[in-house]
């Protein structure tokens, strides 16, 4: 069986302190309002330090998790992707990405997406992934199209920030029609 962490762009690994520069980057490219899932307070390196040290040091475990989206080519990080809101017994999970402003365009986000898909279909054995996407994120809502994701729904001006409300769209994948276009993981 082959790496389930590795694609062909990219891999999924754990946090590491030295990535606390990767999620600063990632934290100010998040200022475009155009294209921000939130406006945050600034933070200072040593706080990114912090926070990354911490969660460096957390053991692995839980359908719950984030892992850093880290380039073949050069080894270098290019966004992180995280799993949440899980509902072991309705079979859910949520899955968010986040790719640094110079690595966007090349497919880390969908390969990293596909992996974890993968992943959660395969070996935690949950049956649906959700999403939730600005209405206004023109990218983000390609991306999971392109995957799959069928829109469910619409929560209108559901968020407010950087001085407005905002419409969120939810999407959803079945394991089911990921498996329609991906391998399953095989021992060969």
């Amino acid at each position: 069986m082959g790496d389930m962490w590795v694609g062909e762009k990219v891999r999924l690994r754990g946090v590491e302190p030295e990535d606390w520069e990767g999620f600063r980057a990632l934290a100010e490219h998040s200022v475009d309002v155009r294209k921000a899932d939130l406006v945050e307070l600034p933070r200072s390196a040593e706080g990114f330090r912090s926070w990354t040290a911490e969660r460096a040091g957390r053991e692995p475990g839980g359908d719950a998790f984030r892992l850093v989206v880290e380039t073949l080519g050069d080894r270098a990080f290019a966004g992180s992707v995280t799993v949440g809101e899980t509902d072991a017994r309705a079979g859910r999970f949520k899955v968010g990405i986040e790719i640094v402003r110079d690595r966007r365009g090349n497919g880390y986000a969908r390969e990293a997406t596909e992996l974890i898909l993968t992943f959660m279909f395969a070996e935690r054995r949950f049956n649906k992934c959700e999403v939730e996407v600005y209405a206004f994120n023109e990218a983000s809502l390609a991306l999971y199209r392109r995957l799959g994701f069928v829109a469910e729904g619409r929560l209108r001006q559901h968020e407010f920030f950087a001085g407005g409300y905002h419409d969120v769209v939810l999407m959803g994948m079945t394991a089911d029609e990921h498996w329609a276009t991906h391998p399953r993981p095989s021992l060969h």
